[in-house]
Parts: C-alpha cells; sequence; structure tokens
C-alpha cells in the first residue's frame, strides 16, 4: 500500500486514552495521531464507528501445538501448519506471537526432536518471511532431564524471547487433585491408564534429580541475554519467593488471589488467561481472572491455548467496568514492557512501529476488520448481507 497509510475516523486507543480521530503512518512508523488531514499519495482505511488498538501481544499461547497435532499422534507438516495458523492470528488482532512449546512429558511435540525443530523453523520462517511478528516462549519442564542440553542450545543459538520454569508433577500446582495430572496426560497424549501409571512414576523419580542450580545457571544466562524469565502455576508464597530466586519477573497464572497478591506486591507482572476471561472462571476451578483485574494484581493477558480469546476478554472487561485504556494495556504495552520491547511496539504513540488493528462488532462481539504489522496491511474483512 505505499509508505504512507491513514486509518481515519476511528476511536483511537491510546495508553492513557481513547479519542476519536485519525492514525498516520509513514514508513512503517506512526506518525501522528489526530487529523491526519488528506493526501493523493495516502492510502485510506476508514474507520469510524470502530475502535483502533495496538496490535495485541501474546506473550503465552501454545496453540500451535494443535495445529501441528490436531488430535493424538496425527502429525501435519509443520510448515503447513505454521503457515496456516499466523493467517488465523493476524485475523484475531495478534500481531506478536510468542509460540509456547514445550519441553515436557517427552510426548509428540513436546519431545525433544519435535520442539527443536518447530523452534528452528519459526526462526528461520521470521527471518525469511512472516505475516506477523514471532517470537519463541520456551517452557521448560523442571524434571525434563534430558531437554537441558536442548534448552542450553537454543539460548546460545539466539532462537528464545522468553523462558518458563514449570513444575507439573502431580500431587502439586494444577495438579494438586488426586488424579488430576493422569487425567490431562491420559485426554492429551492418547496413552491409557498403564502407560499414565509408568509416566507418572518416571515423573517423579527425575523430580528427585533435579539439578537446580543448573536451572539458576541457565536462568541467569537468559536474563544476562536480554530474555525474561517466568515462572507458572505458582500456587503459595513460597513458591512465589522460589521463582524470584530464580530471576523470575513474571508469574504466570497464579492458582489463587493470596498468591497473585503476593507476586505483585514484589513487583512481578501477573499474567493471566484470556479463556478464563471469557468462560467466567477457569476451567480447573482455579483463580477467577476477573477477580485478580478488579483486585489490581493482575496486568497482563494471553491467549493461553485460545488465541480468539485475547480481543474478546478485553472488551469482556470493558464490559465488567474495567477501563477500555487498562483492558488493552492488558494486552498489548504491559506484555510489551514485560519482554523489553516497550521502546517500539506495544501501544499507538508516535515514534512506535505500527502495529495496528481496526476493530468492530457482530452482535456486540469484536471483530478484526484490518490488521497492520509494521506498516503493512496483512488482514482485511469485509462482510456481506
Amino acid at each position: 500500500m505505499g509508505s504512507r497509510l491513514t486509518i481515519k475516523g476511528g476511536l483511537v486507543v491510546r495508553p492513557d486514552g481513547v479519542s476519536q480521530g485519525d492514525l498516520a503512518i509513514e514508513d512503517g512508523i506512526i506518525a501522528s495521531i489526530g487529523d491526519a488531514g488528506s493526501g493523493d499519495e495516502t492510502a485510506v482505511l476508514e474507520a469510524e464507528g470502530c475502535w483502533v488498538l495496538p496490535g495485541l501481544i501474546d506473550m503465552h499461547c501454545d496453540a500451535i501445538e494443535k495445529e501441528v497435532e490436531p488430535r493424538p499422534n496425527t502429525l501435519f507438516p509443520m510448515e503447513m501448519a505454521f503457515l496456516q495458523f499466523e493467517r488465523k492470528l493476524a485475523g484475531h488482532g495478534i500481531t506478536t506471537m510468542l509460540h509456547s512449546l514445550s519441553l515436557g512429558v517427552g510426548l509428540s511435540l513436546r519431545g525433544e526432536h519435535l520442539v527443536g525443530e518447530m523452534i528452528e523453523l519459526i526462526g528461520s520462517m521470521r527471518k525469511e518471511r512472516a505475516m506477523i511478528r514471532h517470537g519463541v516462549h520456551l517452557r521448560y519442564e523442571v524434571s525434563h532431564l534430558t531437554g537441558f542440553g536442548l534448552a542450553e542450545r537454543l539460548l546460545e543459538e539466539g532462537l528464545l524471547d522468553y523462558v518458563s520454569l514449570m513444575d507439573h508433577a502431580p500431587g502439586q500446582g494444577q495438579y494438586h487433585r488426586p488424579g488430576a495430572f493422569e487425567r490431562y496426560v491420559m485426554k492429551n497424549q492418547g496413552v491409557g491408564i498403564d502407560e499414565v501409571a509408568v509416566i507418572v512414576e518416571e515423573l517423579q523419580e527425575r523430580r528427585g534429580r533435579v539439578d537446580w542450580s543448573k536451572l539458576k545457571a541457565l536462568t541467569a544466562r537468559a536474563r544476562a541475554a536480554g530474555i525474561a524469565v517466568a515462572s507458572h502455576d505458582d500456587d503459595t508464597v513460597e513458591a512465589v519467593e522460589r521463582s524470584l530466586g530464580f530471576g523470575a519477573t513474571v508469574s504466570e497464572f497464579p492458582l489463587n488471589l493470596e498468591t497473585a497478591v503476593f507476586a505483585s506486591s514484589r513487583g512481578m507482572g501477573v499474567c493471566v488467561g484470556a479463556p478464563n476471561i471469557v468462560r467466567g472462571g477457569s476451567h480447573d476451578g482455579n483463580l477467577k481472572a476477573s477477580e485478580a483485574v478488579r483486585k489490581g494484581v493482575a496486568d497482563i493477558l494471553c491467549s493461553d491455548y485460545h488465541p480468539a480469546s485475547l480481543l474478546h476478554a478485553i472488551f469482556g472487561l470493558e464490559a465488567e467496568g474495567v477501563p477500555l485504556t487498562q483492558a488493552v494495556n492488558m494486552a498489548s504495552l504491559n506484555p510489551a514492557r514485560a519482554l523489553g520491547r516497550d521502546k517500539t511496539i506495544g501501544s499507538l504513540e508516535p515514534g512506535k512501529r505500527a502495529d495496528v488493528i481496526v476493530v468492530g462488532k457482530i452482535r456486540d462481539i469484536p471483530v478484526v476488520r484490518y490488521t497492520i504489522v509494521d506498516g503493512t496491511l496483512v488482514h482485511a474483512t469485509r462482510d456481506i448481507g
């Protein structure tokens, strides 16, 4: 569309307010917000009656796993899955996606070979071409001992953008209820009761051999490289303190309000899941995310496993009385800050990269009309009827 583009007449959501007007883009940069005037050399997108938001930044989403493996043990070509998935993401208004890939139980896409292959594909694709900004969030299961060397290599090769530590052992955290871990593995990995019993036994044995000093050295190297470190499923004050000891600056999905309050009081960003907002609560019976937001102890939204929920959660929070600017910042500026990228992306301000979405509504449901990444229109829709 050339080097100049004007989005006209929308409700522009800035970090600290909302105003109706134009947003002008020049050479991939936001040039001005207000009355951009007109000119023959300027391409125009009409946004009257719509909201103009910064592109959404998703720090934690493992949906790429389901794109590659929509059913247990049914793998599709990774290149095909990646290319189709990024089109969905642009349609959901996500302009920066940190694909959350797990070194976990060692099965399917969470084993070393396939995880490494997927991460290398993402790295090569974002150098070669991309519709949106892609990155990698490595979720490292502390008891997955054989994956440590791969984690080190990926860090050395500059393929990681965000690292979180997980401890999904049965009987604690997300799986504190009896049988919860076993049910999850059977459902998601397509294994039977006998197989899952072996998995649990081996997991508990490995957990007893975790070298916590090696993990601290790994997270220290990540932080030295400017990569943010997060904890996962903190359920107690003690768990938060342990995470802080690893240099974590984000607490993902604290399981209860007390833990979220403490993590926030210690200066951590607290990340909650957008599906929790959309559905009105946790599917596991844990912390209700909207309560944490209203209490002022959650400041980052991620899509977790359902990318469409990120935009819907923003407007869902507004409907519950949360200021729109605050809700938008939770899915744009705040994650950008957590990742150390807020100088260039994350909000609609002159001088920043032009990652912008135009949002309308159908039957009070938010839908993305246009998605612009780095000043380039990558998604557009037109209703019929």
